[in-house]
């Protein structure tokens, strides 16, 4: 019979205890509560946070009795002095005329009108209590069967039929010629960021769940005169330049900072997605 005296446990038993999980902290600070596991980017996250809150402080737009909670949540204060230290720190020049052209000339399909593409695809819808890994494993099992399929036709269209969670899959999964602006934003960046006809090589995600797509026809954009969208470019590189001055910043207050728990090298920052 096991002795239930305790010698070593903060119970009073001789049982093995469980290994306390290290915390993660920046500067002394805590990322998460004690025994609570978090997904590294979730991590990376919270650190970047508290990195700007404590410069924040340092510099004196945050009171020093601001402190984050263990739930990464800031305070609204914490939330505003945030904005105004970037706003202080990162200093991003306007595109140039000549960087505005130069991205025009490498994208020329870029605010063009009339891109579209015809697809079919099989759903696998990700609903509550669906077991996730499950069905990624069933789903890229299909993805490479059909891809494989010598014709890359009827066997799609059956496989939409058997498989698919969306009404489509009655019809062989077609969905007819679609634009950009027909689908959900991550589903048509998938689509129509590449010139990738048949079967992609991946399955692609979207709020719905996952998708085997196949391309079966692309009409490519009416190219989008310099004039007209020039103002856009500008602000695609004045977001592009903030964020590599984020990250550049970001990485001058991690080399100052006492970080345990968590790697930043390849970290990006919480507020830019």
């Amino acid at each position: 019979m096991t002795n239930s005296s305790c010698a070593s446990g903060p119970c009073g038993c001789n049982q093995p205890q469980a290994a306390t999980l290290p915390v993660a902290h920046v500067n002394g600070v805590a990322l998460h509560a004690p025994g609570e596991t978090l997904a590294q980017e979730l991590l990376r996250q919270r650190a970047c946070t508290e990195l700007l809150r404590q410069q924040a402080q340092r510099e004196g737009l945050l009171a020093p009795g601001d402190a984050p909670g263990l739930d990464g949540a800031t305070s609204e204060a914490a939330t505003a002095a945030i904005e105004a230290l970037l706003e202080r720190a990162l200093k991003v020049p306007e595109p140039s005329e000549e960087a505005c052209r130069r991205y025009h000339a490498a994208h020329p399909a870029f605010g063009g009108q009339g891109a579209r593409a015809h697809l079919r695809h099989v759903l696998f819808a990700v609903t509550p209590g669906i077991d996730v890994g499950l069905l990624r494993q069933r789903a890229e099992a299909l993805l490479m069967e059909l891809r494989c399929a010598d014709d890359g036709g009827p066997a799609f269209g059956e496989a939409a039929r058997q498989w698919s969670n969306c009404p489509s899959g009655a019809g062989g999964g077609d969905l007819g010629w679609l634009t950009p602006e027909d689908c959900a934003p991550e589903f048509g960046r998938e689509i129509f960021d590449s010139q990738e006809v048949g079967v992609l090589s991946r399955l692609v995600h979207s709020r719905f769940g996952l998708h085997i797509v196949q391309v079966c026809g692309r009409d490519a954009a009416q190219p989008a005169p310099f004039d007209d969208v020039r103002a856009s470019i500008a602000l695609v590189l004045r977001q592009q330049s903030w964020v590599n001055a984020l990250r550049q910043y970001l990485q001058l207050l991690a080399a100052e900072a006492e970080i345990e728990g968590v790697q930043l090298e390849a970290a990006t920052s919480p507020l830019v997605q």
